[in-house]
């Protein structure tokens, strides 16, 4: 019985050749591609066209192939993308890396991964890496460690999606790791976090978003201690309940950059108290929640979190109150403006007929014309008006409302003034006759 389409095992070397062939590339071999001629006695065509970024994800690929055509056709490639594939084989893994001398990313993203062993001699061959993509491996912590004991020069690690629900501690710290994304895991127990500041002393960013991380649970000391560098962390949809665990954000050094939307400390707040009191909460941040922090937000903030806090109970107020007090002083509560529309009462004639109106200012002419129909039965394009300041009529005469796009506060009614309407046929008449 012949094999299926999907139990066919399917090579690095082969993929390679199959997607960087030159018949995928008609207009030629595009901007930082190179020409490499097959190998004698390669079975890969006569020559492909390979990028240094080569994209071989979704492929199946689940064995390396012939180690001197990797060698051979990737000399130059710095970057490689295998998320997708079937490899399972550390081993497999091991001689692709081997043979590609100038690897600086490498995307293992989505392999099946789980309960694979790692032996310490094969890590070596991954010396050069310096980004490490491991998201929805499922690999063991153990294995993470055996990695980070042999990347001197890793700088940035991606261990999203693994079911983590612990951290497991190392005696071989990876100094060089700056940054972290641990998204999409099962952390809860700050605890298990502080690991990280073990594993990793010069980590600059952490993200932990998607956890349930429910606290920062540390002495000022001890984060000091633990992540002297950390600059940015992000905590999006954690699990955080608490203003003082915003607070002991504070004893993190150097961090200038904090991203916490999603919690659900903040979710009976409006945007508005959300921005303002946590940029209050936080005088050393820079960036928060993605967008840069000015100097007048934050002062606006720092007033906003004054005034917001300042006819609680003493007791009740948080720490940075009597901070911020020392800063601006007590701050009057800002004055109520009423922003409803502003009305006028005006005397309206028509004829013989005399009406006390009140008029919306912020409507148009157009608006005035329409309700004065409606109020004396008149044909909206048959009639002018005339607005009559009762102050400066004597001096300027009457003012025709011609415009009726135009508002009615531009032509600053007061009460008192009146409104004549006169037909068309009968509007030519001056201003000695009102």
């Amino acid at each position: 019985m012949e094999s299926s389409d999907e139990d066919e095992v399917r090579t690095f070397v082969q993929v390679l050749s199959d997607k960087y062939n030159p018949e995928n590339f008609p207009y030629g071999q595009g901007v930082g591609v190179v020409v490499l001629p097959r190998p004698p006695g390669s079975p890969v065509k006569d020559r492909l066209f390979l990028p240094s970024a080569l994209v071989l994800n979704d492929s199946g690929i689940s064995k390396a192939g012939d180690r001197q055509d990797i060698a051979a056709f990737c000399a130059h490639v710095v970057e490689l993308d295998l998320s997708h594939n079937q490899l399972n084989d550390w081993g497999e893994i091991g001689t692709i890396v081997s043979s590609i001398p100038h690897l600086d990313f490498l995307n293992l993203s989505m392999n099946p991964l789980s309960g694979v062993h790692l032996e310490p001699t094969m890590a070596e061959v991954f010396s050069r890496v310096r980004r490490l993509v491991l998201i929805n491996t499922q690999i063991s912590w153990d294995t993470v460690h055996t990695l980070t004991q042999h990347t001197p020069e890793l700088e940035e690690l991606f261990l999203c999606l693994n079911g983590y629900n612990t951290v497991s501690e190392s005696q071989t710290s990876c100094p060089s790791l700056r940054l972290l994304q641990i998204t999409e895991n099962q952390l809860q127990d700050w605890a298990e976090v502080r690991k990280f500041g073990l594993l990793y002393p010069n980590l600059s960013t952490l993200v932990l978003a998607n956890n349930s991380v429910d606290s920062v649970g540390d002495t000022k000391e001890t984060l000091e201690s633990l992540f002297p560098n950390l600059r940015s962390i992000n905590l999006n949809n954690s699990g955080l309940r608490k203003w003082a665990d915003i607070e002991r954000l504070n004893f993190f050094p150097k961090l200038v950059e904090v991203k916490a939307k999603g919690i659900p400390l903040l979710e009976s707040y409006s945007t508005e108290e959300r921005r303002s009191l946590l940029l209050a909460q936080l005088p050393s941040v820079m960036v928060l929640n993605g967008g840069a922090v000015s100097n007048g937000e934050r002062e606006d903030a720092e007033r906003f979190f004054i005034r917001y806090y300042q006819d609680c109970p003493e007791q009740e107020r948080p720490e940075r109150y009597s901070i911020l007090v020392s800063k601006y002083g007590n701050l009057a509560p800002l004055a109520e403006v009423d922003l409803s529309p502003r009305c006028t009462m005006v005397i309206v004639r028509w004829g013989d007929r005399v009406e006390t109106v009140s008029l919306r200012l912020e409507q148009t002419v157009g608006d005035l014309k329409k309700h004065l129909k409606a109020l004396l039965q008149l044909p909206i394009n048959g009639i002018r008006l005339f607005y009559i300041d009762q102050e400066m009529s004597s001096v300027f005469g009457p003012e025709e409302l011609k415009c009726g796009s135009r508002a009615l506060h531009s032509y600053s009614i007061r009460d008192g003034d009146e409104i004549l309407v006169v037909p068309r046929d009968k509007s030519r008449c001056s201003s000695s006759g009102f």
